[in-house]
């Protein structure tokens, strides 16, 4: 990122239903954390005069989740009910894909994309790897984020366990793993997020491993 103050925007990614009474409900961290998170972050967002993006998932109607039309698809309340400045819906998983985001975030001169909403691993990872390989900064919020269990043939991970690792992989490269808090911090004091490389990760790694084995 350059040394010149950051043109920040806020997206909320995907904070619908679906995640919360639907088939597909939010286990890690917990909702009732993470929701009022990512309203903070959005309010802060707004006063401070940081463009708020909102994407909405879009599924065929009769589908299993995000059916358009249904109680699923539509925007959580907290959500729907405060200020923003764009709105996108999306039929993948990275807000990117077949929208007008990157359009939009060219005409105002936008390169720090500020990542809230859900899930950790799918959407938010998706999105954050495509804005990383458009050369945009990334700063992704973990706390007002969340994340569900998995178990297919390949194994089973816990919510915990798929965010957990997810935060390690997107600190190490792609994006700054703050939390909401830290975030409005350098909000605040124009302190640069603390970012690093795959490199330093990995030889963190080994020291840890070394001091184990002494």
């Amino acid at each position: 990122m350059n040394a010149k103050s950051p043109r920040r925007a806020l997206i909320v990614i995907d904070v619908q239903n679906e995640y919360f009474s639907g088939n597909l409900q939010i286990e890690y961290p917990p909702v009732s954390d993470s929701l009022p998170k990512i309203a903070r972050a959005m309010d802060v967002a707004a006063a401070a005069g940081i463009p708020v993006i909102v994407i909405q998932q879009n599924s065929p109607a009769g589908g299993p989740a995000f059916a358009e039309g249904s109680h699923g698809w539509e925007l959580h309340p907290e959500v729907a009910r405060r200020h923003r400045d764009a709105f996108f819906g999306k039929p993948l998983p990275s807000a990117f894909a077949d929208t007008g985001l990157a359009a939009w975030l060219d005409a105002q001169g936008i390169d720090t994309l500020t990542v809230v909403g859900y899930m950790t691993h799918n959407c938010n990872d998706t999105t954050m790897k495509h804005a990383f390989d458009r050369g945009m900064a990334v700063e992704f919020l973990h706390d007002a984020s969340g994340a569900v269990s998995y178990a297919n043939r390949a194994g089973h991970a816990t919510a915990e366990e798929i965010h957990r690792v997810f935060m390690v992989v997107e600190q190490s490269r792609f994006a700054a793993v703050l939390s909401v808090e830290e975030w409005e911090r350098c909000l605040a004091t124009g302190e640069a997020p603390v970012r690093e490389d795959i490199l330093a990760s990995y030889a963190n790694a080994r020291k840890l491993r070394e001091a184990k084995a002494a």
